[in-house]
C-alpha cells in the first residue's frame, strides 16, 4: 500500500518531547568546547606563571 497521499505528518514517527532539538544540542555542545578551551588555558596560564 502506497503512503504517497498521506500528509507527510500522518507518516513519519511520533517526536519525542522530551528529546533536545539538535540545533541546541550543537548550540551546547559548541559552547562548552569554547567555554573548556578558555577553563584549560586559564589553569596553563596559571601553572606556567602567565608567561
Amino acid at each position: 500500500m502506497d503512503n504517497e497521499f498521506l500528509p507527510k505528518s500522518e507518516t513519519d514517527p511520533p517526536k519525542d518531547p522530551k528529546r533536545v532539538s539538535n540545533n541546541r544540542l550543537a548550540f551546547w555542545i559548541i559552547g562548552g568546547g569554547i567555554g573548556l578551551y578558555m577553563v584549560g588555558s586559564g589553569v596553563w596560564g596559571i601553572i606556567t606563571g602567565g608567561s
